[in-house]
């Protein structure tokens, strides 16, 4: 079974937004065709931006979306208890990631020093390994629409 990941809000605008290299950019369309997991925070995120395009929408329905639930609470409190410069949004985004034992990828760099969090830059991903080779995420769009 392949490696399964957390995306962070910043992580999934640069993806659509075209903005990461090449190479990274094929990796990250690999996690996306394998399942997209992202907290009920970064769909919040996603959809309260004041213009949001139809490709962002369909990408956030397509997600499987983790809900706050009471392990989750408690993780953020104890993540926020910790770590004084976490906001209360990252510590969510960080406990859904420890819970579900998910890789967190991420720009943000304030994950980083959180005990037992696996964080990877969208920037700097090498390879993966998914359950499948499923369509471009792009040709997944098209099917939505």
């Amino acid at each position: 079974m392949g490696k399964s990941y957390l995306l962070d809000t910043n992580a999934i605008l640069d993806f659509m937004g075209d903005k990461l290299p090449a190479k990274a950019r094929a990796i990250f369309s690999q996690i996306v065709d394998d399942q997209i997991n992202i907290s009920v925070i970064n769909k919040i995120e996603i959809l309260c931006f004041s213009f949001v395009e139809q490709d962002l929408i369909d990408f956030v329905n397509y997600s499987n979306v983790f809900p706050l639930d009471d392990h989750i609470v408690t993780k953020t409190i104890e993540i926020r208890r910790l770590y004084k410069k976490i906001k209360l949004p990252d510590a969510i985004i960080a406990s859904t990631a420890l819970h579900y034992d998910l890789i967190l990828i991420t720009n943000d760099k304030d994950f980083e020093n959180i005990n037992g969090l696996k964080v990877e830059s969208p920037y700097d991903l090498d390879d993966v390994s998914t359950e499948n080779d499923s369509q471009d995420f792009e040709d997944l769009l098209n099917t939505l629409a």
